[in-house]
Parts: structure tokens; C-alpha cells; sequence
């Protein structure tokens, strides 16, 4: 199995290491989660959370068109560890507050994932 589903896989719960951080030590009522009053490191972190699900569905559409349609798999597998270590780079900086650095981590993913999307058109 190519190291690309893996990570789509891997994508896939990305934003649940970030809710994880944002609640741990919270105090989060699971009753109401979204009504936790979250201190801003935690509210970064779950905004990293939500970013992580919006980004998800292109990511996973992109490396399965890539595979389908016949793409060098070799390549396909670069781009998606790529895309995954900009990702975690992303959630990274976001909790850090590093607006300036994830926005730039945000664009080059976001780049490296038209790429996987576009490989079928430069066969």
C-alpha cells in the first residue's frame, strides 16, 4: 500500500491530536465542549483543529485521484509526507502563535496539494 494512503490516514486524525491538546487540562465539559472558555493556547489549538478538518477532504481527494489516474507513486508518497509534515508544521505554529510562519506553512501545503491534485496532468 503506498505511503501516500497512509497518509491520508493520518490527515484524517491530525485534528484530534490538536483538540487534544486544546482540551487537556481545561477542565472541558464534555456535555457542552463547545461552550469551554479555553485559554488562548487552547483556542489557537483547537483552531488548528478546525483548519486540520476544512483541509482534510482535497488532501484526501488529491492523493486518490493522483493513485487512480496512474501517477508515480514514488512521487505521489514525497508529496503527501510532504504535505503531512507541512501540516503538523501548521498546527505547530498555530499554537505557538506564529501567525506569520503558519500562514506560510498553510500556503506551501496547500501548494504541495494542488501539485498531487494537478500530477495527472502532466502525464
Amino acid at each position: 500500500m503506498p505511503i501516500a494512503y497512509w497518509c491520508i490516514l493520518v490527515a484524517a486524525f491530525l485534528p484530534f491530536a490538536w483538540v487534544k491538546y486544546a482540551k487537556a487540562g481545561s477542565g472541558s465539559d464534555n456535555r457542552n465542549p463547545r461552550e469551554d472558555q479555553l485559554a488562548p493556547r487552547q483556542r489557537r489549538a483547537y483552531a488548528a483543529h478546525q483548519n486540520a478538518f476544512e483541509s482534510f477532504p482535497f488532501f484526501a481527494v488529491a492523493v486518490l485521484a493522483a493513485l487512480i489516474m496512474g501517477d508515480s507513486v514514488g512521487t505521489v508518497n514525497i508529496l503527501a509526507v510532504l504535505y503531512i509534515l507541512l501540516r503538523i508544521a501548521h498546527g505547530l505554529l498555530y499554537i505557538a502563535d506564529k501567525s506569520t510562519l503558519r500562514s506560510l506553512s498553510f500556503g506551501l501545503a496547500m501548494i504541495v496539494n494542488v501539485a498531487i491534485f494537478a500530477l495527472p496532468a502532466f502525464k
